[in-house]
């Protein structure tokens, strides 16, 4: 029976590359769009994030969608930024959307758009809006609004001022833009229909009153459009065909058809009405993606930062090693439906581990050092024990990665856990009078061991077979366990940052309502004083590597010596998949 460590094919009964193409109904529209020729052949499609926090997992299924869509149909994606809250968005969220987007694999080749840039024309369209009849300038506070729109089954009750004449509301409105008015005094609200079934119909607020600097603005706009006003028209003005929401924008589809209905009426499309479609958005077990929670966890110090490894961002994800491929393979894999579900993040995991085991360089690296003397090592003419290079495969999955040398001498280490004093039952490691191979070097045979006051093994002796270099006896015989090491007098210091999930419940927040009810305090570790090869010390920043035996590491962007683990060897999702046969 081998030592399940030992195993060098981590991603072993993994199927990522045969898995069938899922199902996308949206590309299926866009096919069916073209051959009747709707939207004149155009494929337009756009990505509007807010700039106010991240990019994350969830939002890597939208922007693969969105981009993906295009590129087939050789059409293109805006990048646009729907900034209509200046009092949580900032500059610095647009340099790092724009980065990550290119780290995932979607440089821009064009000026990013932003829903600010269209300021003066949604302020002009509402103004048209109003000499309609269509809206009107409401004094009551949000609270009361919100109140009178009454409930599914509860009629809602009209404004006190929804009938003003024209003459006034358009006075009100400019008086809005002037700035005369405080913030909650006045809002502008569309005049559609107070009982309507849709509560997103139930005379909507098209403008609210905030008095905050915009970081692209300034202080030049008093007044700022809602998502709802700003997101159709955007669309018509950058000639969108296909609008591609999450479902949760469901509702909101009558509203946005309702609003283009009214300009294209007034003759003020340049195009075509774009047609909202809504797509199950991405969840992931063990996962918040709320931005709000995010926000929090990074504001309150239980994670170190937007990049900390541990969040789905994408600039985490990327820090701890996830390459940008496979996260765009994993969106397709999961397809684009219309029925909201979660899946497991082992089978992320599953494609991160594919991909690695094809790309990723071996290398030796041992977490919980415990020092190995071998005893018959031999000693050169100045009594210093000899050094040897020894031959090491790269990357068993790509012979053009070639082979290295590392240095082998009489005193090495090894992991705590790969010596037994007491061996439990069917351990195949170092024990006492036990032979081993270690990777590359030789079989050895422990003879003995020394340990501290506590009884804890402290060093371990061993004779070697020099017989047996490279890893094989001239006599044929076999050992049940192969081994990594590191040359003690060579080996590099290095910090390694272990991590288990951030939120404990498959769906955080379950069972309490409170999803940092289910943080696990213990989501990381850091291990010090590690022992690398000398290798490692020539890890580019970024790159992932596989420890042997051990799982998949990333060195970190800024901090040299500083590793991530990015997954281990075993292939989760695998068992997974046998538990639920």
């Amino acid at each position: 029976m081998s030592d399940p460590k030992t195993s060098n094919d981590p991603a072993a009964g993994t199927t990522n590359d045969a898995r069938p193409a899922a199902a996308n109904f949206v590309h299926d529209l866009a096919v069916e769009h073209a051959a009747q020729g709707t939207f004149g052949g155009r494929v337009v499609t756009r990505f509007p994030p807010e700039p106010n926090g991240y990019l994350h997992i969830g939002h890597a299924k939208a922007i693969t969608t969105d981009f993906e869509l295009a590129r087939e149909f050789d059409g293109v994606c805006n990048l646009r930024f729907d900034d209509t809250n200046p009092e949580t968005e900032d500059t610095s969220f647009v340099d790092g959307i724009i980065e990550d987007l290119a780290w995932l694999g979607y440089p821009l080749d064009r000026e990013p758009l932003f829903a600010s840039d269209y300021f003066d024309q949604l302020a002009r369209w509402a103004g048209l809006l109003i000499e309609q009849g269509l809206a009107y300038v409401d004094d009551q506070d949000g609270e009361t609004i919100s109140e009178q729109r009454g409930g599914y089954g509860n009629p809602g009750v009209e404004s006190p001022h929804r009938d003003r004449s024209v003459a006034e509301n358009l006075d009100l409105f400019a008086r809005m833009q002037a700035g005369e008015f405080g913030e909650g005094e006045r809002v502008l609200r569309a005049k559609i229909d107070m009982q309507h079934d849709n509560m997103q119909m139930r005379d909507p607020i098209m403008y609210r009153i905030r008095d905050e600097a915009h970081h692209r603005t300034g202080t030049a706009w008093k007044i700022y459009p809602t998502y709802d006003w700003a997101h159709g028209q955007s669309d018509a003005i950058e000639g969108i065909t296909h609008s591609l929401c999450s479902l949760e924008f469901d509702a909101h589809r009558a509203l946005y058809n309702w609003y283009l209905e009214q300009l294209r009426l007034l003759s003020e499309l340049p195009f075509e009405a774009p047609q909202q479609f809504e797509f199950a958005r991405l969840e992931l077990t063990h996962t918040v993606t709320s931005k709000r929670k995010l926000a929090k966890l990074v504001e309150d110090g239980v994670v170190d930062g937007w990049d900390d490894p541990r969040l789905p961002t994408l600039r985490g994800l990327r820090r701890r090693g996830y390459p940008a491929e496979s996260i765009r393979d994993f969106c397709a894999f999961i397809g684009v439906g219309k029925t909201n579900s979660r899946h497991e993040i082992e089978l992320l995991e599953s494609f991160i581990r594919t991909r690695l085991n094809k790309t990723a360089l071996r290398r030796m690296a041992v977490l919980d050092p415990l020092k190995v003397v071998i005893t018959n090592w031999p000693t050169g003419a100045d009594g210093e024990p000899l050094v040897e290079e020894v031959e090491l495969i790269n990357n068993p999955e790509n012979a053009d990665d070639g082979v290295r040398t590392a240095p082998f001498s009489g005193t090495l280490y090894i992991e705590q856990d790969d010596f037994k004093a007491d061996p439990p039952p069917k351990y195949y490691r170092l024990t006492p009078g036990r032979e081993v191979r270690l990777r590359g070097g030789y079989f050895v045979t422990a003879t003995g061991f020394e340990s501290d006051a506590d009884g804890n093994v402290t060093e371990v002796h061993v004779t070697y077979d020099p017989d047996t270099k490279g890893g094989n006896a001239p006599d044929g015989r076999k050992v049940k366990s192969t081994m990594h090491w590191v040359s003690a007098v060579h080996a590099v210091d290095a910090d390694v940052a272990t991590y288990e999930r951030l939120f404990s419940a498959e769906i955080p927040g379950a069972e309490t309502g409170d999803v940092f009810d289910d943080l696990d305090p213990n989501s990381m570790t850091v291990l010090r004083g590690c022992k690398l090869e000398p290798e490692l010390a020539n890890t580019a920043p970024g790159e992932v590597v596989q420890f042997e035996r051990l799982g998949y590491f990333a060195a970190d962007p800024q901090t040299p010596l500083l590793f991530h683990r990015t997954v281990g060897l075993r292939d989760e999702w695998a068992n997974i998949q046998k538990r639920k046969k």
